[in-house]
């Protein structure tokens, strides 16, 4: 566990709201990131996310059991210093979005696919102003500049939390339309989980399921939904 490797020492986790900002303090005293800048957050909901982390730590601190300070200290170690970085990699998945590359047969496959696929497409022209375009087969086919651009520009304005929370639900997914749907809130995530997924689940239907790659899709769907939940709490006041 390196760094992380401490015991508990504290008796009190507390939050405290400073210029707009909310730290977690142990007896009083400030967390710090991995790398040793302050843990402070946008939110009061976040904070005490954080906050109860570490008070359900015992003995000793697991970062496994952790997910909202870990996305935390991504977002303030990582993301601050490569925000442009960072954005430009999630936006380039516009252009090769899971959405628009479609099935050629069998049609109850390229059916299914249309029935769900094609709906988050046109939310996303409607809501988002970018249409991109569905192609058959898996050749690379450029999608037009402006709707990408239009996209681009909506990653590049998330602040460094809510974009380390993009990062997870587009990579995740394989989809920035999908990664996007869910941060608006086009439906609930594990629906949008369940639209990324069409293919493996088509595939479950026909051969039955591969019970290894089940759990880790699960363990992966539960990182979906916490990504939401920390994308959200770093907008609500």
């Amino acid at each position: 566990m390196g760094e992380w490797a401490l015991k508990r020492f504290w008796k009190e986790t507390t939050t405290d709201e400073k210029d707009g900002q909310f730290a977690v303090l142990l007896d009083g005293r400030p967390v710090k990131t991995p790398a040793k800048a302050a843990l402070a957050v946008p939110t009061r909901a976040l904070a005490d996310a954080i906050a109860a982390e570490w008070d359900a730590q015992e003995k000793e601190v697991n970062p496994n059991v952790m997910p909202f300070t870990r996305m935390a200290n991504a977002a303030i170690d990582k993301v601050t210093i490569q925000h442009g970085e960072v954005a430009q990699m999630l936006a380039d998945y516009g252009d090769s979005d899971l959405l628009c590359y479609r099935a050629e047969r069998p049609e109850s496959l390229v059916d299914r696919q249309a029935a769900e696929w094609d709906p988050a497409l046109d939310w996303a022209a409607d809501a988002l102003g970018a249409r991109l375009q569905a192609r058959a087969g898996v050749i690379h086919v450029a999608q037009e500049p402006a709707a990408l651009q239009t996209l681009a520009q909506r990653v590049h304005d998330l602040d460094k939390f809510r974009l380390a929370a993009f990062h997870d639900l587009v990579t995740l997914s394989g989809s920035l339309v999908l990664g996007f749907a869910a941060a608006e809130g086009w439906k609930d995530p594990d629906s949008i989980w369940d639209i990324s997924m069409l293919d493996t689940l088509w595939q479950e239907e026909q051969w039955g399921r591969d019970e290894e790659a089940y759990e880790a899709a699960q363990v992966k769907r539960a990182a979906f939904r916490h990504a939401k939940t920390f994308y959200d709490f770093s907008g609500a006041r």
